[in-house]
């Protein structure tokens, strides 16, 4: 297969592939770009040390390079802020009600296409080296990847057993440290020298049980712990909330629900040590991030290489009571995403558009300059021109699904839409209110407007806008599948 040059002219949105002009085999443009895409696991956007909204003593000295010398994209989203899901929708461009997986107990459908497929027909070199979680049970290699490096399910942060290329191996040492070792080994040593390459590498950090390399457990112990507001069990912060968001604090994902005693055997004992543990892994990462881009530096890469650094979804780190994700409220919602790209990029880029994780499948694609394939309905665009400092038009509202789980049936069904200012948020299948917040004199989403009569045309007009998008797009039936997995609903006293 041949790579084409690409011809993008700027629509509504993005930009459309309508010309290519092949180049010669196995041969990229000059401006395409090889990509590594490093993921991690449920770090929160704002958990970076450069971001005003982390904790001061949180050190995370390669996305800081990454934000300084590359670009920050400060307003990036999931549509779906649940493992598997989220890791469909980066691998596909879809949502959720699209690829169709919908929790974290099942494998993906048989006929889904991943992006990584269109570049090996395009004569990419690709590989997976990480976490993969769509479904707990199966590690065996996907389409897509012509190099395979995996584990089941959530997998174990020492002394991993890897599946590589369909041979299951042990490797001693941190899960972090062996992956960054295992994708590093890949492009020195394995990869075709004369193609070009795309690289996914998937930390299972930080996600609980938060842990850290043994060479920085304890690394933060002590360190004062900026406490939410919305985190207080007091009638301010619950007086306008759905009565959904306080009984979560009782619930397998709620503050109250670890904090009650020793006789509870709940798995998350201690706030602050899980607080503590969740810095510790996210600088662990940042740590093998470093690895990744003193690499491609060294390797004279840098100039002809893109380096993605995101979660697949943001965390609750106390915010209304809650720890997890799954909510359509920001902590939860909202993720890390940097790019670095020097020559492409220029130094100290900041991206204010709203970014979602849909959008990551086109970019890769254009980067590399790989044509949209003729057929395929992405429901993200290309944010390469944003990145180019290029003035495109783009949209001005983003949205949200996630649909109750048995497994953890505290968090309701929920669609969500959020523009600049504004947040309107449905519940289904709960007798309770909505929710409505406006994020610009709100941003800790604390007060609930949703009955207030100023806002009411508001409301509804954000309300029939949402639904409209869902309904064209077919994401209006809600999915009911066979109970299976262990199910942590036990609701705590209060």
């Amino acid at each position: 297969m041949i790579f084409q040059r690409m011809i993008g002219v700027g629509l509504a949105f993005g930009l459309c592939w309508t010309c290519v002009v092949p180049l010669a085999a196995g041969q990229p443009s000059a401006d395409a770009r090889n990509v590594i895409l490093v993921l991690s696991d449920d770090h929160r956007y704002d958990f970076m040390g450069f971001h005003r909204g982390a904790p001061e003593w949180l050190e995370t000295p390669s996305m800081d390079y990454m934000a300084t010398q590359g670009a920050h994209v400060a307003r990036a989203f999931v549509t779906t802020s649940l493992c598997s899901p989220v890791r469909a929708s980066i691998l596909t461009g879809q949502y959720m009600h699209r690829h169709g997986i919908v929790d974290n107990q099942r494998p993906e459908p048989p006929d889904i296409v991943f992006f990584p497929q269109h570049l090996q027909q395009a004569g990419a070199a690709t590989a997976l080296v990480g976490k993969w979680h769509m479904g707990h049970d199966d590690d065996q290699p996907r389409r897509g990847f012509d190099h395979w490096v995996s584990f089941p399910g959530q997998g174990e942060y020492f002394d991993p057993v890897l599946n590589v290329n369909g041979q299951r191996r042990k490797f001693e040492g941190y899960d972090a440290d062996v992956l960054t070792t295992e994708a590093l080994r890949w492009l020195d040593q394995d990869r075709p020298k004369d193609r070009p390459f795309y690289l996914h590498l998937a930390f299972k950090a930080p996600h609980y049980p938060f842990e850290p390399a043994a060479r920085h457990k304890g690394r933060y112990a002590g360190k004062p712990i900026p406490y939410p507001d919305t985190m207080a069990r007091t009638e301010q912060n619950y007086r306008t909330q759905p009565r959904w968001v306080r009984e979560r604090r009782y619930s397998i994902h709620g503050i109250d629900h670890m904090e009650t005693g020793r006789f509870d055997n709940d798995p998350v004992p201690c706030f602050d040590s899980w607080y503590y543990g969740y810095c510790e892994s996210i600088h662990s990462i940042d740590e093998n991030l470093g690895r990744v881009l003193r690499y491609v530096k060294d390797q004279g890469l840098a100039d002809s290489t893109m380096v993605i650094y995101m979660s697949d979804g943001g965390f609750h780190m106390g915010e209304h009571g809650f720890y997890d994700k799954r909510a359509a409220f920001e902590p939860s919602i909202r993720i890390p995403l940097l790019v670095w790209a020097p020559g492409m990029i220029e130094p100290g880029t900041r991206i204010d558009q709203m970014v979602q994780n849909i959008d990551i499948a086109p970019t890769v694609l254009q980067a590399m300059n790989v044509p949209k394939p003729d057929g395929v309905d992405w429901a993200g665009e290309s944010f390469l021109p944003l990145l180019q400092g290029q003035d495109i038009p783009w949209r001005d509202y983003v949205l949200y699904e996630y649909h109750w789980e048995w497994n953890f049936p505290a968090t309701p069904t929920m669609l969500a839409i959020r523009t600049e200012q504004y947040k309107y948020v449905y519940y289904h299948g709960v007798w309770d209110i909505d929710s409505f917040h406006d994020l610009k004199h709100d941003p800790a989403e604390r007060h609930n407007l949703i009955e207030v009569p100023s806002y009411q045309e508001k409301i509804r007009s954000l309300r029939e806008t949402m639904f409209a998008d869902f309904e064209r797009r077919g994401g209006l039936n809600a999915p009911i599948r066979f109970p299976t997995g262990e199910r942590l609903g036990q609701r705590k006293l209060p």
